[in-house]
């Protein structure tokens, strides 16, 4: 009997013990994180799924686990088929497939510390529709069948100087403080890690490739804040920077302190926010005002500071990604690497810097078929030798203290094929597509996606993940509001318009079940430029990242004579820039690949 199979089993016991029928398991953690610490990953444990994204839903005789586009293959290569059914979401809910599964008149548990209130509504009218119910509670049933459960991150705050920040924790302060004033609220409960990170410029290292500390803030009307953090992660270098105005409280009353605002209003935003905290709010007599966090947009629109400082972090994640370009293409061809290997050795490029903190995401290192899952992730047993005949692709960046980085390159080991430069040359050019696209302000995300499908979906061809996601500043490298993406993909939800300060990933794709996976991946900074003739001013984008886009598989006849001088100004930039920063070999390889296509 295998690990996970004997997991269900103990949960479904356990379930039993507890008088439910059936329990939900979601991928986050009480801060509602895609990126949750090792004590959150309840659904890997269960289920062996190792995805960013997920859910399980358990009854006596059934269990499915939920994933999107970006999974399909991987949840089949990691979660047994005898335990578990495979749902594609959004096409079926995890409440529509409780309302049609779950026996009559069942009782169906839930979290909810793991769970909107907009989730808890839905999975409850779907309950009651047969005459179930869904039981919030108090004890989470997988903890107790979890006897190696790590303990939450010990690690201490850390302070993210002003001068990178860009502005300082009391003038952010102040403007949450106007914000409240003007809906006529007494305070704001911000439970989103990232968001309180931002707010009082302090770092930790609580989540994994996420520089963020478990906490939860709530600024009140005259500016000042509470902090709940566990006692201990505070040093007398973080008091004071925070200073008089942020009370220091520990983590662990923070549910009892909700239920303290008798007669006040408080505004919590319900896509950030567990029910959890909505229902302490009012059990203790307080107004909840469902309202959108304050800091999100202030948080995605980059300060020059900011800006700057990712500018800064480019160059130097640029030229370490160029020597992994040079090394993998010269040892892979020999054998002997794999994906790990390939990718622990970007990681010590990286590292060389001397300046690299944390890697941004688990890398994508995939060779052949594992191209083709969109969010693979190599393990001991997955782990393929990168060979002649495929390609291979690596999405990577990494977390240093003046930005955030998010890159995708392709390499083929030895020869591509023609399929394969046609493939690539058309993501090439719907990734060219959005980079150059000018528009005006209030346009959305939604309305740009297009642009970088259209070479593909003229050959017939398309990708089941979002083009464009948003990414902080040292901070979360997949950051809110703003995305592009089409509606039903991920990230794909209601959109945002873009800002100029916005820095947002470009990154179509191709895969080919089975066979190899092609993605380009610059991040893109939103800007306000004039165009001649123009009667406005519009938006358009910057090109952030600098790594040189591998030549041998660009089709130069596919392109027109505008993708191709693109394409020249690009690498001429690249290898600019980045040429002081290498050693000498690696330079003049540099400049081979940055060579005019002709």
């Amino acid at each position: 009997m295998s690990t996970h199979h004997a997991r269900l089993a103990a949960l479904r016991d356990q379930l039993t013990r507890n008088r439910l029928d059936g329990f939900v398991v979601p991928l986050t953690d009480e801060h509602m994180s895609e990126y949750v610490g090792a004590y959150a990953q309840r659904l890997a444990w269960l289920t062996g799924f190792q995805g960013s994204a997920g859910t399980a839903a358990v009854l006596p005789e059934a269990a499915a686990i939920f994933t999107d586009g970006r999974y399909t293959l991987q949840v089949r290569e990691q979660v047994s088929a005898d335990d578990w059914q495979y749902v594609a979401v959004p096409d079926t809910s995890v409440a529509a497939w409780l309302g049609t599964h779950a026996p009559g008149g069942a009782r169906i548990g839930y979290d909810p510390w793991l769970h909107t209130r907009a989730w808890v509504e839905e999975a409850r009218r779907a309950m009651a529709a047969v005459g179930g119910e869904l039981v919030a509670v108090d004890a989470n049933p997988v903890d107790a069948i979890w006897p190696d459960r790590p303990a939450p991150s010990d690690a201490m705050l850390r302070v993210q100087a002003d001068a990178a920040a860009g502005r300082t924790s009391a003038a952010k302060r102040g403007d949450v403080a106007d914000w409240l004033a003007g809906i006529g609220a007494d305070a704001v409960v911000i439970p989103a890690l990232d968001s309180i990170a931002w707010l009082l410029n302090v770092r930790g290292s609580d989540v994994a490739r996420t520089p963020v500390a478990l906490s939860y803030a709530v600024v009140h009307a005259d500016g000042t804040a509470d902090l709940f953090v566990a006692p201990g992660k505070v040093d007398d270098a973080v008091a004071q920077h925070l200073g008089n105005a942020v009370r220091v409280r520990d983590r662990a009353d923070f549910a009892r302190a909700l239920g303290g605002f008798a007669g006040r209003r408080v505004a919590i935003d319900p896509a950030m926010a567990v029910a959890a905290i909505f229902d302490a709010v009012e059990a203790g007599g307080g107004t909840t005002l469902a309202l959108r966090d304050p800091t999100i947009v202030a948080k995605a629109t980059k300060n020059a500071a900011e800006v700057d400082g990712h500018r800064a972090a480019s160059l130097r994640d640029g030229a370490a990604l160029t020597r992994f370009l040079r090394w993998i293409a010269a040892e892979a061809p020999k054998g002997g690497q794999t994906e790990m290997s390939a990718a622990a050795r970007l990681e010590s490029f990286r590292g060389e810097t001397g300046m690299l903190r944390d890697l941004s995401f688990d890398a994508i290192s995939a060779t052949g078929a594992h191209g083709a899952i969109p969010h693979y992730h190599a393990t001991p047993d997955s782990d393929l030798a990168i060979e002649p005949g495929h390609l291979y692709l690596i999405d990577s960046g990494g977390q240093y203290e003046d930005g955030t980085t998010d890159v995708t390159r392709v390499v083929p080991i030895g020869a591509p094929t023609a399929e394969m430069r046609d493939r690539f040359t058309r993501v090439l050019r719907g990734h060219i597509a959005l980079a150059t696209a000018a528009f005006p302000h209030g346009t959305t995300g939604q309305q740009l996606d297009a642009l970088a499908r259209l070479p593909l979906w003229q050959a017939g061809l398309d990708f089941a993940h979002g083009t464009g996601h948003g990414v902080g500043a040292y901070l979360s490298v997949h950051e809110g509001p703003a995305r592009i993406a089409k509606p039903g993909y991920p990230g794909g939800g209601p959109q945002e318009p873009l800002r100029a300060g916005m820095i947002l990933s470009n990154e179509p794709g191709y895969y080919k079940a089975g066979e190899y996976g092609i993605r380009i991946e610059n991040l893109l900074l939103v800007v306000e430029r004039d165009l001649p003739g123009g009667e406005a001013t519009m938006l358009a984008f910057e090109t952030l990242t600098l790594a040189p886009i591998d030549r041998d598989l660009i089709e130069p006849e596919l392109l027109n004579d505008a993708e191709r001088a693109w394409v020249d100004a690009y690498h001429a930039r690249v290898a600019a820039a980045l040429r002081p920063l290498l050693p000498a070999d690696d330079a003049a390889w540099l400049d081979g690949r940055c060579a005019p296509l002709g």
